[in-house]
This record gives C-alpha cells, sequence and structure tokens, in this order.
C-alpha cells in the first residue's frame, strides 16, 4: 500500500465515521461507494472489506463468506477502521450542535447523491443485457 493510498483510506475513514456519528450513516452508503468509485475495488471487495472494518458490532458470519470468496482486503479495512473511530466521535459532535431538520436535510441529499450514482453505474448491467 502506497502512501496515497493510505492518505485515501483515512480520508474515507474520517469522513465515514463523521457522517456515521452525525447521521448514523456508514459502511454501505459512505465506504463501499468510495472504495468501489475512489479505489477501484469490485463492488464485492468494497462490500467484504467494508464488513470486515466493522466486523465487531456486525456481521462476522458475512465477513467470513467474503473472506472465502477472496473478497477482503485486510489492509483497507484496518486503516479505514481507525480513522471511522476518530470520524465518528467529531461528527456526532457536529450533528447535537445543529438543528435536527438541518441534520435529516443532509442525509437525505447524501442519500439522493449516492442512489444516483449508483443507479447511473448499474446502467452498465442493462446494456450488457441487450
Amino acid at each position: 500500500m502506497d502512501l496515497t493510498t493510505f492518505f485515501v483510506l483515512v480520508l474515507i475513514g474520517i469522513f465515514a465515521g463523521v457522517a456515521s456519528g452525525f447521521v448514523g450513516i456508514g459502511g454501505g452508503i459512505v465506504i463501499v461507494p468510495a472504495l468501489v468509485y475512489v479505489l477501484g475495488l469490485s463492488q464485492y471487495e468494497a462490500q467484504g472489506t467494508s464488513i470486515l472494518l466493522m466486523l465487531p458490532p456486525i456481521g462476522i458470519l458475512a465477513a467470513m463468506n467474503y473472506y472465502k470468496a477472496d473478497a477482503v482486503n485486510w489492509k483497507y479495512a484496518l486503516v479505514i477502521a481507525v480513522t471511522f473511530v476518530i470520524g465518528g466521535y467529531f461528527g456526532s459532535k457536529l450533528s447535537l450542535k445543529l438543528d435536527a431538520s438541518l441534520v435529516k436535510f443532509i442525509f437525505g441529499v447524501l442519500m439522493l447523491l449516492v442512489a444516483v450514482k449508483m443507479i447511473v453505474s448499474g446502467f452498465a448491467f442493462f446494456q450488457n443485457k441487450g
């Protein structure tokens, strides 16, 4: 892992932690798309890596399945996991200082942006079927 990749992983972890602390999201909506679109992981490797970094509180059995399929990047998961904790702390502090309606609006906009990006990228599946 080079220094640039490490720096990107730290940014993903902090952003996902802030988003988690701020509006209660993280893995699926921040980490997976970032790993796919920023670092070029496959969808399955991104999902497996995301699950691994959240292993203790979420899904040891799901992570085992991805591990068996060789779809987990351990180094990426560990870097993001550490920085996710830091980001979560600061995100929750920020969220609690803002009006709940504003936080709800920001959460909705973030979900919409990610949904549009994933829908657009998913059209390739239908184009290849024709």
